[in-house]
C-alpha cells in the first residue's frame, strides 16, 4: 500500500473548493463535476463518467471487476456563488477553511487518496452526486441502484463530533402547509374575510404538537409567510416544517397526521405538500462495517445523529452502510466551517483498510 500525502490532499482540496458548486446552479455544478472527475482520474486512473440529470451532473467511476463497495458523496454545497471571494480557501493553524471543506469536499479528497494508496482498486465504485443538499431527487434511483449492485456503502459526509463515525441517522423531511382564506378590508369589514394568518397560527400549534422528542421525533415549524398589506385581511399563508424521525413507524404516523390536518376557520382551506423523504438509517445497518472500523482504529466511536444523508437511502434498502467517514472538523453550512488537517491521513488510511476488509470477506 502506498503512503498517502497530506500535501497532495491539500492541493486537491484547494482545487475542488475553488470551483464553487451551489446546489441548483447548473453551470456551476457542471464545472464542479468536471473538476471532481479530473481529480479522480488524475489520482486513480480510468475514466470518470458524468451522468447528466436535471439537477446537474453526477460523477461515477469504477475500478473494474465485480462491484463490492460504493464510495458515496456529493459535490454540491449550500454556499452561493461569491462566497469564495469573501472566504477563500486557506490553511492556517492546522485547519483548512473555505466553502465546502467539511461538507463534504474534504471527505471526497480523503476517499480518493485512500483508494489511491491501494495497488488494487477493483470492486470499488465512486458516486459523487450533484443534489444531496436539496433532497437527492435526481440521484436517488442511481444511488440505490449502485448500492444494491455493490452490497456495501461508505459515505464520506463529515465526521461526528470528535472524529466519530455516524452509525445511525434520523429520517428527515420537509412539509409545506398552504392556507387559502379570503381577503377583505381590515378596517371596514374584517369579518367578511377569512384570515389565513389566524388559520396558519392554529395549524402551527397543531403541527408542533405532533412531535415526540422522547422517542426522537421532532416536528419544527421553521418558516412562515402571510399577508400583503397592513390593512388587508390576509388571503394566503404558508408554513414550512422540518421533521426528523428515528423509526419507520414514526415516519408513517407523521405523514398520516399531516395528511389529516383540517382547517379551524369556516371558509379556510389547507393544502399539504411534502413527506419524510429520507427514511431513517437504523444503527443495525452500520453494525457490521463499524465493527471493521473498530478493528482498524481501536477506540474510534460511533454515534447516531439527527441529520440525514444519502446513506439513509442505502441503509433503508438493507445495504450495510457506514457514514461520517469524511473530514474531521465542523461548522457545516456555516462561515466557520473547517477541516482538521492532521486527521486527513488517518481518515484516508481508514478508507483503504475498510475497502480491503470488505473485498476480503
Amino acid at each position: 500500500m502506498h503512503t498517502v500525502s497530506v500535501d497532495a490532499m491539500i492541493e486537491d482540496l484547494r482545487t475542488l473548493v475553488e470551483v464553487e458548486s451551489p446546489s441548483r446552479d447548473l453551470d456551476a455544478l457542471a464545472a464542479s463535476a468536471k473538476t471532481v472527475a479530473a481529480v479522480i482520474e488524475s489520482r486513480l486512473g480510468g475514466h470518470a463518467v458524468l451522468v447528466g440529470s436535471e439537477a446537474g451532473p453526477h460523477v461515477h467511476w469504477s475500478g473494474g471487476g465485480e462491484p463490492r463497495v460504493l464510495i458515496l458523496g456529493h459535490h454540491d454545497t449550500v454556499f452561493p456563488l461569491g462566497t469564495l471571494a469573501r472566504r477563500p480557501f486557506k490553511v492556517e493553524d492546522g485547519h483548512a477553511t473555505g466553502p465546502g471543506v467539511f461538507d463534504m469536499l474534504g471527505g471526497l479528497v480523503q476517499a480518493i487518496h485512500g483508494l489511491a494508496a491501494l495497488e488494487d482498486r477493483s470492486g470499488v465504485e465512486i458516486l459523487v452526486t450533484a443534489d444531496e443538499e436539496v433532497g437527492s431527487r435526481s440521484s436517488r434511483a442511481l444511488i440505490e441502484e449502485r448500492a444494491l449492485a455493490c452490497g456495501a456503502v461508505l459515505v464520506f459526509e463529515g465526521a461526528a463530533d470528535g472524529g466519530g463515525l455516524k452509525t445511525g441517522r434520523k429520517g428527515c423531511g420537509t412539509f409545506q402547509v398552504s392556507v387559502a382564506g379570503r381577503a377583505s378590508h381590515a378596517g371596514l369589514e374584517p369579518a367578511a374575510g377569512v384570515n389565513a394568518l389566524i388559520e396558519a397560527a392554529h395549524q402551527v400549534l397543531d403541527i408542533a404538537a405532533l412531535g415526540r422528542p422522547e422517542i426522537g421525533t421532532t416536528v419544527t415549524p421553521t418558516v412562515a409567510a402571510a399577508g400583503t398589506l397592513d390593512n388587508v385581511v390576509p388571503a394566503e399563508a404558508t408554513v414550512v416544517v422540518d421533521v426528523r424521525v428515528e423509526t419507520a413507524e414514526e415516519k408513517e404516523r407523521i405523514e398520516a397526521a399531516f395528511a389529516a390536518l383540517a382547517p379551524h376557520l369556516d371558509g379556510a382551506e389547507i393544502t399539504v405538500e411534502g413527506a419524510v423523504g429520507r427514511p431513517p438509517m437504523p444503527e443495525s445497518a452500520s453494525a457490521e462495517l463499524f465493527a471493521v472500523a473498530e478493528r482498524l482504529v481501536p477506540g474510534i466511536v460511533g454515534k447516531a445523529v439527527g441529520g440525514g444523508s444519502d446513506g439513509n437511502f442505502t441503509a433503508a434498502m438493507g445495504v450495510p452502510t457506514l457514514d461520517g467517514l469524511g473530514a474531521v472538523g465542523g461548522g457545516a453550512h456555516a462561515d466557520h466551517e473547517y477541516l482538521v488537517v492532521d486527521a486527513m491521513a488517518g481518515r484516508a488510511n481508514l478508507v483503504a483498510g475498510l475497502v480491503k476488509a470488505i473485498r476480503n470477506k
